[in-house]
Parts: structure tokens; C-alpha cells; sequence
């Protein structure tokens, strides 16, 4: 399969999330938004370990060891979040981001 059909579907899945962050309120939906944008520049990661390997016959495993970093990261980033979300809940009973305007409660 060309790469040009991983860009562009990595491309819209990068809009679509960028779309969720910039417009949603929900604190749950834009981490949500987040998660999608950086499964997005996993695509492109393994898209072009593959097309290395396709092009020059070695195999490259970066692009999939980045993914997996990537993947770890994101994991962590969505504990930590969570823990975020859930202190606000307590002290706003919201978690309208816009409705969240101080840093201390």
C-alpha cells in the first residue's frame, strides 16, 4: 500500500482531534481529542519505518520503537490527566474547561 494513503488518513485523524481540542469544552473529550492526534503521529511513525524498509530492503524497527515510546507516553499522559480531571471535579463540580479560569481553588 503507497504511503501517500497512510499520510492522508494520518492527516485526517490528526484534524479530526485538533478539531476536538480546539472546539470541545469537556475536559474528557479534548484529552480524548489528544489520544487520537497522538495515534496519528504513531501512524506516520510505523508508515515510514515501513516505507524505509520497503525502499532500501533493510529492515528498520524505529519507526515501531518510537510508536511504542510514543504509546507509553500517552498512557502516562492519560493517568496523569485523569487525575487532573477528577481533582477540578472536586473543587468546581465542572469540567467545563471553560468555566475553570484560576489555577488554585
Amino acid at each position: 500500500m503507497p504511503i501517500e494513503y497512510w499520510l492522508v488518513f494520518s492527516s485526517l485523524l490528526f484534524a479530526i482531534g485538533a478539531y476536538g481540542v480546539l472546539s470541545r469544552k469537556n475536559a474528557i473529550v479534548v484529552l480524548m481529542s489528544i489520544e487520537i492526534m497522538l495515534n496519528a503521529a504513531n501512524i506516520n511513525l510505523v508508515a515510514f519505518s515501513s516505507y524505509h524498509t520497503a525502499l532500501h530492503g533493510v529492515p528498520d524497527a524505529s519507526g515501531q520503537v518510537f510508536a511504542l515510546f510514543s504509546i507509553a507516553v500517552a498512557a502516562a499522559e492519560v493517568a496523569v490527566g485523569l487525575a487532573i480531571i477528577l481533582s477540578v471535579y472536586r473543587g468546581y463540580q465542572t469540567i467545563d474547561v471553560d468555566k475553570i479560569n484560576i489555577l488554585r481553588w
